[in-house]
């Protein structure tokens, strides 16, 4: 099979990925990422296949506001993510961003780069790096939603937490692209909802 690109992300019932007021201390801002990801903490093992197909590819997308909360136009230099020092994607990651930076080596095989040429620039060395593995678009809200509209990925992977946030970035909202769902799994936690994304 030809490789592909692919999108997971953990939503309210609402469909908000993110809260109000993302800080460093508060990453989902006003949501509370132990809830929206309690399937990942309080129930691994029902989820084993979900939590590792979210790092099983050869080279990630995000925006820069999942790599680092919103602050000042500069980077912090001693800042290199949310993750510690072995961060879980054990590959290239490219972070779009306005503001170059040098790439940033970290145990376990995950380099992260830094993109200032826009999306499109982003995918392009995604696809190279990952070989013949497949693409994640890693988040956040805006990003998954830019390339959903986009019509670059074929695969949309919810997990949708049993919650409701009330506002923040919401998925949804702007989404033009055509999702057909090929799959759904409940656990206690959340309920994994698969789609495929419908080609113009």
């Amino acid at each position: 099979m030809s490789q592909q690109v692919r999108a997971h992300m953990m939503l309210s019932l609402d469909g908000f990925g993110t809260g109000i007021n993302q800080s460093r201390d508060r990453p989902f801002g006003t949501i509370d990422p132990r809830q929206l990801g309690r399937f990942m903490f309080e129930d691994a093992e029902n989820n084993r296949a979900e939590i590792d197909a979210i790092t099983n590819y050869g080279a990630f997308i995000m925006g820069r506001n999942m790599f680092a909360a919103p602050g000042p136009d500069v980077w912090e230099q001693e800042w290199t993510g949310w993750w510690g020092p072995n961060p879980p994607y054990h590959a290239p990651v490219f972070v779009l961003t306005h503001y170059a930076r040098p790439a940033i080596e970290m145990e376990g095989g995950t380099v992260f780069h830094f993109v200032t040429d826009g999306p499109d620039a982003a995918l392009a060395r995604a696809r190279e790096a990952a070989g013949e593995r497949d693409v994640a678009i890693a988040g956040g809200v805006s990003t998954t939603r830019h390339y959903l509209n986009a019509g670059v990925i074929e695969t949309l992977h919810l997990h949708i937490a049993p919650m409701i946030a009330g506002k923040g970035e919401r998925l949804w909202d702007g989404l033009t692209a055509t999702l057909e769902p090929i799959g759904a799994r409940a656990t206690r936690f959340t309920t994994h909802m698969d789609y495929r994304v419908v080609k113009a």
